[in-house]
């Protein structure tokens, strides 16, 4: 053999062995795990007043509403400068989503003390569920900046942050039922946050992390026994699983309902393994996970460069199929249950970055469009059937609230509301026959 075909030989084998030894992308197999673990099937029966079977009646299945909780903060409600980029902000937001969460970032919320901004928020989440958006607060406890008329006293600091949990918490029930108590508990005491909040900082210290944290979602579950609570955090890695193996009461019961993940990728989105291995990571703590910070620019930056950060056109492109790659990977996660995005437009957006899934005028980006053809398209179900000589049905949908249209000949349509669940579902609809 020829040095030349010999190692043309090697290259093809050495090729082939490297291609045997690289794992699978996460992502190959997404729509098949989609598939099982989003979807279910529901026999649909159509009866008489007699309770006996129509057969041939036409079935409409509209999904109306996901279980799964696509959101992003709802922050500029009612803050925009005029009434057609607040009509705009608003149509676009309830176009796409059905999850919002609300700012009580207490320095903000409570700037002057017994002067909090309930009356706000309060508009905010009933228009939200006028819509069909449930709603999450954010967040009741965090040391990032210390509302100015804080004292001094660091067991007074302790009881006031504990009384504003049970405020908010208690005030807000069967309205806001969702909520993160706590915010970056993994490195709380951080130079920045010493620098910004020292009074709280201080508090938190003298306290003890986790003593501190745990107190806090002592009183949350008080306020509202129902309520889903979350323990929210930027890091990903080791320091914060030993943060929540410790949320645990006397008994050993957990603190927390939900695993809060924050994804903010300004830099540089991540890979589809370490989508994968950060999901896998949390998933082992047996509860769903959320993704409750996720920002995709559509633009990049040196960070050098001088502010404004302006979207550009090639930026907007990347930013669409990257929303999509990084949506799908997580939607095809069993243990996720919600993707918050951070911010829904360029405006007055985070870092003055162009992280919206709308630009500053509220125009709708790729990123917009594709998510809406994922989440209202590609992963919503519209279907006909008709009944047989059982007069039922077969279908699988995406979980969720669907409307459901029959209609016999010569009789007018009925209608009714059903909720697609994990496991058996039999929804059964009384239609007019004969006379």
């Amino acid at each position: 053999m020829s040095r030349c075909l010999a190692a043309a030989v090697f290259a093809i084998l050495s090729a082939a062995a490297c291609a045997a030894a690289k794992p699978p992308d996460p992502i190959d197999q997404a729509d098949a795990r989609i598939e099982q673990c989003r979807k279910a099937d529901v026999t649909i029966a159509v009866v008489d007043a007699a309770g006996q079977a129509v057969p041939g009646a036409k079935v409409h299945v509209e999904q109306t509403r996901h279980r799964f909780l696509f959101g992003c903060n709802f922050f500029l409600w009612g803050r925009l400068p005029d009434d057609a980029l607040e009509q705009a902000y608003r149509e676009r937001f309830a176009a796409l989503l059905n999850y919002a969460t609300l700012p009580f970032y207490w320095a903000q919320y409570e700037p002057r003390q017994g002067e909090p901004a309930h009356e706000h928020v309060e508009q905010v989440a009933r228009w939200c569920q006028e819509h069909g958006i449930a709603c999450k607060g954010h967040p009741l406890a965090w040391n990032y900046a210390d509302p100015p008329w804080l004292p001094a006293d660091a067991g007074e600091i302790r009881r006031l942050q504990m009384a504003r949990i049970d405020d908010c918490v208690s005030r807000f029930r069967g309205l806001i039922d969702r909520w993160d108590v706590v915010n970056e508990a993994t490195h709380y005491d951080r130079e920045e946050f010493l620098r910004r909040a020292p009074r709280m900082t201080g508090m938190w210290k003298q306290a003890g992390q986790i003593a501190f944290t745990r107190e806090c979602f002592a009183h949350a579950r008080q306020a509202n026994p129902q309520a889903t609570l979350l323990i929210n955090d930027y890091r990903t890695d080791p320091a914060y699983e030993r943060v929540i193996e410790q949320l645990v009461d006397d008994q050993g019961r957990r603190l927390y309902d939900v695993i809060g993940i924050q994804s903010h990728m300004h830099g540089g989105v991540w890979s589809n393994q370490q989508i994968w291995d950060v999901c896998q990571r949390f998933a082992r703590f047996g509860v769903p996970l959320h993704f409750t910070e996720t920002t995709i620019v559509s633009s990049r930056r040196n960070r050098r460069q001088a502010l404004p950060w302006n979207t550009t056109p090639e930026g907007e492109a990347e930013q669409a199929r990257e929303v999509v790659r990084f949506y799908t990977m997580l939607f095809s996660h069993p243990a996720v249950e919600a993707v918050t995005w951070w911010d829904f437009s360029d405006f007055r957006a985070w870092q003055q970055a162009p992280a919206g899934l709308v630009r500053a005028d509220m125009s709708p980006k790729p990123a917009y469009e594709e998510l809406m053809k994922l989440v209202k398209g590609k992963w919503w179900t519209r279907a006909d059937a008709q009944t047989g000589a059982a007069g039922t049905a077969q279908l699988r949908g995406f979980l969720g609230d669907y409307r459901v249209t029959v209609t016999v000949p010569g009789k007018p349509p009925i209608e009714k509301s059903f909720t697609l669940s994990k496991g058996e579902n039999r929804w059964s609809i009384e239609a007019p026959v004969g006379k």
